[in-house]
């Protein structure tokens, strides 16, 4: 999940330094694949710093502003690829995001009610204060938990739910789907319609596509007011059985 948060802020950080995107311009993430070798990222190794590279393709302009661009990024660490990734970023003005965004934008001035939610083991935490999934109708459906008060997760007032968080809704609803813990993706995919609101109710339903001989792959979908807002497909690899020898 690191990987595909650090590629959406370089992609605003470059749309800025390099493309000449104001500062007040907002951003939305339309898609995002990333790759990883997990067992190559583990903190013990941190005395190896992770390194990456980065191409922007696909520059759209409008006018003489950013329209759109698609980021790629490669990590290595000890010379050795890691990971990789690539999302698409569209750019919106000032203006155009509040025509958008007409009727929404005093979201953030009205509290949201904090849903109880599922158990943190469950979603693959250690603290209650990080889950953001709360139980629903039926097994492989909750609800989207949301936390405006969250630092992390929540660092600025927003008038809709922020992409970090449906990253981590996908893989928390992955963990409990699946029952893997930890679930560590080694591929995700994901594509976002629309806007999450805060104030309507966000399923967050799951399918497990396969279950091949060590991983399983688990679709995660968001759906508000019957309409879809994202759906994500991630794989993670399944730990080796211990044989007994008795």
């Amino acid at each position: 999940m690191v990987v595909g948060e650090t590629l959406r802020q370089a992609s605003m950080v470059l749309a800025h330094a390099e493309f000449g995107a104001p500062a007040d311009t907002h951003f939305v993430m339309r898609d995002l694949t990333v790759e990883v070798n997990p067992s190559a990222l583990l903190l013990a190794d941190a005395d190896e710093p992770v390194e990456f590279d980065v191409v922007c393709s696909e520059v759209r302009r409008r006018g003489r502003g950013l329209h759109s661009m698609r980021t790629t990024m490669e990590f290595r660490r000890a010379g050795r690829l890691v990971a990789r990734g690539t999302g698409s970023t569209g750019c919106t003005s000032p203006g155009a995001y509040r025509r958008l965004r007409a009727g929404r934008l005093n979201a953030p001035d009205t509290p949201v009610p904090l849903l109880p939610g599922i158990s943190p083991r469950t979603a693959g935490r250690t603290r209650a204060d990080d889950v953001v999934l709360a139980p629903a109708d039926r097994p492989g459906v909750w609800h989207l938990r949301v936390d405006t008060g969250h630092p992390v997760l929540f660092p600025r007032p927003n008038d809709h739910v922020p992409g970090m968080v449906l990253f981590e809704a996908a893989r928390q609803a992955a963990t409990a789907a699946s029952g893997l813990h930890p679930f560590l993706p080694a591929t995700m995919t994901a594509g976002f319609t629309r806007y999450a609101e805060l104030h309507s109710p966000c399923r967050i339903e799951t399918e497990t596509l396969g279950e091949h001989p060590g991983e399983v792959t688990v679709r995660v979908s968001g759906r508000q007011d019957g309409e879809p807002v994202f759906t994500a497909t991630l794989t993670a690899a399944r730990p080796a059985r211990v044989r007994s020898l008795s």
